[in-house]
């Protein structure tokens, strides 16, 4: 029988799940209750539960909006991990931190795209000035337009 919404069978269901905590480093919170882990803890869990199926496109609506910046920053180098590995994520988020971390970015506005960048051989630091000056011009605080 098929693990829940993959075509992993449930023999490996455990070794697949063990893999992923290890590799995605939340092999420690497996015998946790969500009320005994931290947000971004939580968060990171979730995401886990995300490519237990191996999918090759993750769809992630603001990942890091509620968490602190220190867990914003473990996780977004979890997708920086899991796209290394093969894995298209696409995120929508209104932080620029956040958005520096991505190769392309689309900048939407009113419902039309009125703006692109790619990252290139930039670095993320470099990216994310980049990011700044794309909302700066528009007239946007940092956290309104990305």
């Amino acid at each position: 029988e098929a693990f829940e919404g993959t075509s992993i069978q449930k023999s490996e269901q455990n070794i697949r799940i063990q893999e992923i905590a290890e590799f995605l480093e939340i092999d420690t919170l497996m015998d946790k209750h969500p009320y005994d882990i931290s947000g971004g803890e939580q968060q990171r869990v979730s995401i886990a539960r995300a490519l237990v199926g191996n999918p090759k496109i993750l769809f992630a609506d603001e990942p890091t909006g509620a968490l602190n910046s220190s867990n914003a920053k473990e996780v977004m180098d979890m997708f920086s991990r899991v796209h290394e590995q093969g894995t298209t994520i696409l995120m929508v988020t209104h932080d620029a931190f956040s958005a520096s971390y991505c190769h392309r970015i689309l900048f939407i506005k009113d419902g039309q795209v009125f703006n692109e960048l790619h990252r290139g051989t930039d670095t993320r630091k470099d990216f994310f000035a980049k990011i700044l000056e794309v909302v700066s011009v528009l007239g946007g605080e940092q956290n309104d337009l990305i």
